[in-house]
């Protein structure tokens, strides 16, 4: 069950911090919702008191005891003054993300991952263009006979409308384009700004696998997830397994990304369960739940030509 008594932070102006100050297992009581009463406070309440709640109760009383009910089950979120997106990028930076998801037909994999590899890096390494390739993968162990691609777009939506231009007159992409095209079922994608307290994602050596965990948090809810991310994400630096997080601005909206990297699936399962070890990752991992209404793994295979390897 959801703990009614978890209220946003009260802060009117909530700053996410790159550096959160160490965390007691009691601070994420303190200012986020009201203490619940115990069982021998209850028990100890006066008669008076308890004959109002029994009329409180009562059929004769229902509008009101709706009216109680959601005073204490209904979550309260503070009025904002700046939109997400202001408040959790980035600011040092103006980069926006794309993030791409191909269905490929089982028989076209191969084709499609060759062709992938021959343009995308002549897209990634010209100068011309205000995008690189951050990283492409096909997915291992999710869904089957997919392919995923991250592009960082330097500039915003002024670099990104730029690169879809450019990319308009460029014969070859065009052409690539067009045989992709006979190879795929379906496709999306979504653009992403990145969380300001994760690691930027830099190129690295491998041999490495890549976890892609997506969440569709709860509408209302972007700004919590990061007050409590920006103190979690501490727990989980120890290995260099932290790769990026980002939190879409088009497409499925109210959906966050964690990428990591790790060796091997074992190395991703001791990690995983050395946090639980932590003083803080528990109650952290308690109060995220709540706020996730769909997750899912990734586990991907970089292309030879990936920067992320």
């Amino acid at each position: 069950l959801v703990n009614p008594f978890i209220w946003t932070l009260d802060t009117p102006d909530p700053i996410i911090i790159s550096h959160p100050a160490p965390l007691d297992r009691d601070d994420l009581g303190a200012g986020i919702g009201q203490r619940q009463p115990c069982r021998n406070e209850l028990e100890q309440r006066s008669p008076k008191t308890t004959r109002e709640l029994e009329r409180l109760t009562s059929s004769d009383n229902r509008p009101r005891e709706d009216s109680w009910l959601k005073s204490l089950f209904v979550r309260k979120v503070d009025p904002r003054k700046d939109a997400h997106s202001n408040l959790l990028a980035k600011k040092e930076t103006s980069s926006l993300y794309k993030l791409q998801f191909h269905n490929v037909k089982p028989e076209c994999l191969d084709a499609y991952n060759k062709i992938c590899q021959e343009v995308l890096p002549k897209v990634h390494e010209d100068k011309h263009y205000p995008c690189t390739l951050v990283g492409t993968w096909n997915t291992w162990y999710g869904e089957q006979d997919q392919a995923v691609h991250l592009w960082r777009y330097e500039g915003g939506y002024p670099a990104l409308t730029e690169v879809m231009n450019k990319l308009r007159e460029n014969q070859e992409f065009v052409e690539f384009r067009k045989a992709r095209s006979n190879m795929l079922l379906s496709r999306k994608n979504q653009l992403l700004l990145e969380f300001s307290f994760w690691n930027e994602p830099v190129p690295r050596s491998g041999p490495n696998i890549y976890e892609l965990r997506s969440y569709q948090l709860r509408p209302g809810t972007m700004i919590e997830w990061g007050n409590y991310w920006a103190r979690a994400i501490r727990f989980r630096q120890d290995s260099n397994e932290a790769v990026g997080g980002f939190f879409s601005q088009i497409g499925q909206l109210y959906m966050v990304h964690h990428l990591w990297a790790y060796k091997d699936l074992q190395i991703r399962e001791d990690i995983r369960n050395a946090a639980w070890h932590k003083h803080g990752w528990e109650e952290l991992v308690y109060y995220t739940v709540p706020l996730i209404q769909e997750m899912e793994s990734r586990i991907m295979i970089p292309l030879k030509t990936s920067p992320l390897q």
